[in-house]
């Protein structure tokens, strides 16, 4: 297993109580690595959604279990923040939530000469996911194909 894996899954872990003492829910968290500094990010969610004071809860809490356990070798900057209203989605759960959803799909390489397409999220499984282009015109992605989805915001 990768250190970022392993990291990733200790520092979910120390939130479990964390989030559930505040009724929270646990969007996501990644460790990476951006220009010279490691960052490790953690997305909380609620019903009604996150405030600055319940990130800065978190983040209190959190920073002080992980000084406790000290199992990040590397110095890195930690960040828990909402994951906003254009959240990527990562995970089956994520994607769970959001059918019937509008989505954006950007990939590593184009289809019908296009890396960027939007529709309704319709259906998703290990290795597919379908959206509605519209007028019932299905499309078929293969997830290995897919650089990022997220939740299509409309302004």
């Amino acid at each position: 297993m990768a250190k970022r894996d392993v990291y990733e899954q200790k520092t979910e872990k120390l939130l479990e109580p964390i989030l559930e003492a505040n009724n929270f829910e646990l969007y996501d968290v990644e460790y990476v690595k951006e220009g010279s500094s490691w960052y490790l990010r953690v997305f909380i969610d609620k019903e009604g959604g996150i405030k600055i004071e319940d990130c800065e809860l978190v983040s209190r809490a959190l920073s002080d279990l992980l000084d406790e356990h000290d199992f990040i070798s590397d110095s890195y900057i930690l960040e828990v923040s909402s994951p906003g209203l254009g959240r990527q989605l990562k995970k089956d759960k994520h994607f769970e939530k959001s059918i019937g959803e509008e989505v954006e799909i950007k990939l590593y390489k184009p289809q019908d000469k296009s890396k960027e397409w939007s529709g309704v999220l319709v259906s998703f499984d290990q290795d597919t996911l379908t959206i509605d282009l519209g007028d019932d015109n299905l499309k078929v992605f293969s997830r290995s194909d897919i650089a990022m989805v997220r939740l299509k915001l409309d302004f």
